[in-house]
């Protein structure tokens, strides 16, 4: 099985413009990010998509693989379909997000090892949550899963619901899984999603994976007990460089 990672990178950020480029004690984001997904011994080829100049010329800088490419996607998984038509030769593709400079390989492979039951299409990770505030915060994505572990939904709301329990007391009553937002697609199954159209339940839970859960296909989970920090505001910055000063560079 032969594996393509790539990391969509935008330098139009709303809430946070030009951060790929920020300074992590001594290396841009992504750079620590395809430093990251380049220690895995499951992808064979790393790759960032970019719509930005000078994120091209600066992954250059550091030997990375990268493809410039268009302005108009609105996701990730739409720039990633861009560059597969380039990059054939593969059977698998991974989106590794760009603003994650902690990314574990380990999870990484969590989500490839899916693959080597040949019923997976598309693969992604859950964590079990263990507190009643993330549980309650509607922008920690939850998932309800069946008996294979495929998730059945997703939502910005607490599910499962509890019937007539109070609601401090339900994670006795548990598992409630935390989405955690690392995609991987056999290559012929991504062509298929990016032609589907949106559906209802994308447009009310503002939510890219419900289009493809809408349409029928399944995605199979696998659980990680990490979840690493992400960049979204120039307030996250912090968090990680603490993160960073305890591990060797």
């Amino acid at each position: 099985m032969k594996v393509l990672g790539i990391i969509p990178a935008r330098y139009a950020s709303s809430r946070f413009p030009g951060k790929p480029l920020i300074d992590l004690a001594g290396k841009s984001m992504i750079q620590r990010v395809y430093i990251q997904t380049s220690q895995s011994d499951f992808i064979d080829t790393v790759v960032v998509a970019t719509d930005d100049d000078r994120i091209v010329e600066h992954v250059r800088s550091f030997g990375g693989n990268v493809m410039k490419t268009g302005t108009h996607h609105r996701s990730g998984t739409e720039r990633c379909g861009e560059v597969i038509d380039e990059y054939t030769d593969f059977d698998v593709v991974i989106n590794v997000q760009g603003d994650e400079p902690l990314v574990k390989p380990a999870q990484l492979e969590k989500v490839i090892q899916l693959f080597d039951d040949p019923a997976v299409k598309i693969g992604t990770l859950v964590k079990e949550m263990t507190n009643l505030e993330d549980i309650r915060n509607p922008n920690r994505i939850k998932v309800v899963l069946d008996v294979k572990k495929n998730g059945i939904y997703f939502s910005r709301s607490p599910i499962p619901h509890i019937a007539q329990k109070p609601h401090d007391s339900w994670l006795k009553y548990g598992p409630f899984y935390k989405h955690i937002g690392i995609y991987a697609w056999r290559m012929d199954i991504l062509r298929e999603l990016l032609q589907l159209p949106m559906g209802t339940l994308e447009q009310q839970e503002s939510l890219e994976q419900l289009r493809w859960r809408f349409h029928g296909y399944a995605i199979r989970t696998a659980e990680t007990s990490t979840e690493t920090p992400n960049i979204d505001t120039p307030e996250d910055v912090e968090a990680v460089l603490r993160l960073l000063k305890n591990t060797v560079q």
